[in-house]
Order: structure tokens, then sequence, then C-alpha cells
């Protein structure tokens, strides 16, 4: 049996702890259906899944983008984060994030460790507001927004990064940056949320931070081989792409829709605003690529639709649906512009997540700022276009403290794990493809029919 280093052991053993700590938990009292209302439980329990499935869709989405010989590593490390995530959230993470406020910064680890008192049914209160959803399941819904944060931030470092440095990754940037900013603009008592600082799904919370993050990941472990020799890297599988695209816009519905956390008329405010947004971006994108003198392209529409999804994230519940058209149709110029600017540098970021969820992310933060209005949401306020100066300077003033935190100690997270192991493959593993390296496993383009003679036989294509 081969010797086994302690990196590779730790992950194991620290599974093995916390699954024998569990064993010792006390069991939880049954819910009281008589406190919640049945459509809601059942439009966010729908919404829960949907959002789910962005995860994969997402794996599909960079898989289709990068090398063949990248593929399987690129979608595993968005996937994999279902399972960290996950078992984190439980022990600690619900907590950090949703947890008794300490100072309006953070949630107390002990309140809700391993999900201590979140299956007892009892709501929660939002805004002032009771739920009429049951504690555990607003949980879980909170769950899938934390399992495609760290997700997204793969694209960026892609066709470089080892497995078991991105495993350590997806914890410290949970721990350290999430579950902080997840605390400060959605727990009542977050001091973002003492602000009046809007964000209806995620366009702090998930996009920015992981769009800094993949900054910082991309400046840590600078570029790659391909990258410096200015080598043209054709993708893997275009319509892996498009039907990545297609996952993510579904399971946006209820990223977005889901929000609003009851079967209600902003839920479907939002559901339309979404919608509208995405097909406006996708089209902005592609005909400005036109515009520049490029043919109209499948990756184009695609991306732009995903940038226009980001950009509506933090707005969808606070905007009407002409405004949205706007908000999709900018964001993908300026993320568009930001790709070409990002392409003429030296900053490898494999598939230009800042530019797309970071720049998108912040775009609809301001566009926030701009367009809410008390007419959509009563618990929302009215933006600049409507008199609402000093709303705006607060969204802009949280933006600036999201990017500054999120890139900071995204940062330091990277760094501190390049300092205890190798957080970058070898030259030779870059060169013969993470998916061998890293997994023993190979990605295969689909067959091809090879006649010798006059047999015909079926040859699996790789690269």
């Amino acid at each position: 049996m081969k010797s086994l280093s302690l990196t590779k052991l730790a992950p194991f053993f620290v599974l093995a702890v916390v699954s024998i700590a569990a064993i010792f938990i006390p069991s939880l009292p049954n819910f009281d259906d008589g406190k919640f209302n049945g459509a809601d439980v059942a439009w966010i329990i729908v919404a829960t899944a949907l959002v789910f499935l962005m995860t994969p869709g997402l794996a599909f989405f960079y898989g289709g983008m990068v090398h063949r010989k990248n593929v399987i590593s690129t979608m595993i490390k968005s996937v994999v984060a279902a399972g960290v995530v996950s078992v984190l959230w439980v022990t600690v993470g619900y907590s950090l994030c949703f947890g008794e406020d300490i100072g309006g910064f953070i949630g107390n680890p002990m309140t809700h460790l391993f999900f201590k008192g979140v299956a007892s049914g009892a709501p929660i209160l939002q805004g002032g507001t009771a739920l009429t959803i049951p504690l555990l399941l607003f949980a879980l819904f909170q769950l899938m927004f934390a399992i495609i944060t760290p997700g997204l931030v793969v694209g960026a470092v892609a066709e470089r990064i080892k497995f078991t440095a991105y495993i350590l990754f997806i914890v410290l940037f949970s721990l350290l940056v999430y579950a902080p900013l997840a605390h400060w603009t959605w727990h009542p008592k977050g001091f973002l949320f003492q602000w009046g600082v809007l964000d209806f799904a995620g366009g702090t919370v998930v996009h920015i931070s992981a769009g800094c993050a993949a900054l910082a990941g991309a400046l840590v472990l600078k570029r790659r081989q391909v990258h410096m020799e200015h080598k043209e890297i054709p993708p893997a599988n275009i319509p892996y792409v498009l039907i990545g695209t297609g996952l993510l816009w579904f399971g946006w519905f209820g990223f977005n829709a889901g929000s609003a956390l009851a079967a209600s008329t902003l839920s479907v405010s939002a559901f339309a605003t979404t919608n509208t947004a995405a097909a406006a971006a996708g089209l902005s994108w592609m005909f400005f690529d036109v515009i520049k003198g490029k043919k109209p392209s499948v990756l184009g529409f695609c991306i732009g639709a995903v940038v226009g999804l980001v950009a509506i994230t933090p707005a969808a519940g606070f905007v009407a649906i002409p405004q949205s058209i706007f908000i999709g149709f900018f964001a993908a110029i300026v993320s568009n512009v930001a790709v070409y600017y990002k392409s003429k540098s030296k900053l490898d970021d494999t598939l230009d997540v800042f530019p797309c969820h970071g720049i998108g992310g912040m775009v609809g933060m301001l566009m926030t700022g701009v367009f809410a209005t008390k007419s959509v949401n009563g618990a929302g306020a009215d933006g600049l276009f409507y008199g609402g100066t000093a709303f705006f300077l607060t969204q802009l003033k949280a933006l600036v403290i999201v990017v500054a935190y999120s890139f900071t100690v995204s940062f330091l997270i990277f760094k501190f794990i390049n300092f205890i192991l190798p957080i970058r493959v070898s030259q030779e593993d870059e060169l013969l493809g993470l998916d061998e390296s890293q997994h023993a496993e190979k990605y295969t383009q689909g067959t091809l029919l090879v006649q010798s003679g006059g047999t015909v036989t079926e040859t699996l294509v790789h690269d």
C-alpha cells in the first residue's frame, strides 16, 4: 500500500470526525404543519431544487469551454462543492450566516451547530415579518446559494489548480468570505441590512464575492503556459455550453423568484424580470459582437444571457419589468468590453469569471440603486431614477466594501493554501491535462468510424 501524505489523509480524517460527532447530536422535534402556508412550502421546495440544478448546469457551462483534456477536472470542481458545502453548512455554515448576531458582522457558530433548532419547525423573522415556511426549508434554500458560489470561482483558475487545493479553498472561502457577506446582507441585524442595502438574491453575496475571489485566484496562480504562448484554446464542446446555459437559466427562476420566500406576486415579478434581463443580455452581447466585426455565435449569446442573469439577481424583486430590459442590455455591453480589455492584459482568468460575474454583479448592484422602486416592492426603496440619491449612495458604499473584503480575504486564502501545499499542478501535469493527472480519467469527444479493408470499427476519439 502506498504511503499517504498528510494532505491526502486530512480531508477524510476531518469528514470522519464530523460524521462521528454528528452521532451524538440529539434528535429534534417534528414540524407543526399548522404554522405554515402549504403553497409557500411547495414553491420554495421547488425553488430549492431549481437552485441546486444550477450547479451541474454551471459544470456543463464551464466544462464545455475549456480544453478537452481539462473537461472532467473543471466539471468536478463545481459539482464537488455540493458535497463539501452541504456538510459544512449543516455543521456550522448556516449558523455563521443566520445564527444569533455578533456585532452585525457574523452569526454565532453555536446557535445552530449541527442544525440545532433548525428542524424544530419554528419560523424565522426576516425584516420583521414572520415567514410562512419552515426554518429548515429556508436553511436548505440558502444552502444552494452557498454551494454554487465557490463553484463559480472554478472558471478563473481552471486548467492549473490542484484538486485538493481547491477543496481547501471551498472550505475557507465558505467560512471566511461567504458566511460574513451573507450575514451582513441578509441577516436582519447584519450591518449592511441595517444600512438599507438591497440585494434580492445574491448580487453581493454570490456574484461579486465569487468574481473578486476569481480575480484573486487568477493573480495567485499566475498564467497558464498556453496563455503565455498566446495559443488559441478551442472549446471542448459548445453544445455543453448551450446545455449549461439552459440549465442555469431554468434554475435561475428558483434563484431569483424563490428569493421572495413565498408563492406571491413578488415572486412572479422576480420571475419576469429574470427572464427579461437574460433575454436582453444574450441578444445585446451577440449583436455587440457583430458590431465589432465578429459573427453571431452560440458562445456569445450564452455568455451574454448568463451576464444578464447575474446583473438582475440583486434587482429582481425591486425593479419593474421594463427596466430589466435595460439592465440586461447594459450589463452585457459592460462585461463584453471588460472581457476585451482583459484579453489584452496578462491576467489569466481562464473563463472570464471576473468580467462576467464580478463586474456583472457590480453593475446589478448599482442598477438596483438606480431603478429600485417601492411600487414593485414596498419593503424596498426608491432608486436614483426615482429621486433616491441617498439609497444609491448606500448601494455604492456597500459595493466598495464588499469588493474590498472579498478580494482581500480571497487573496489571502489562496496565498495561505499555496504556503501549506502547492496550489498549482506541475508543468508536466498541466501539459498532460488535469483530467488524467488529477483524476486518472479522460473526456472523450465522441466516436470515429474507421474502415480497414472490409471491416468498420468504432474508435473512441480523445485529445
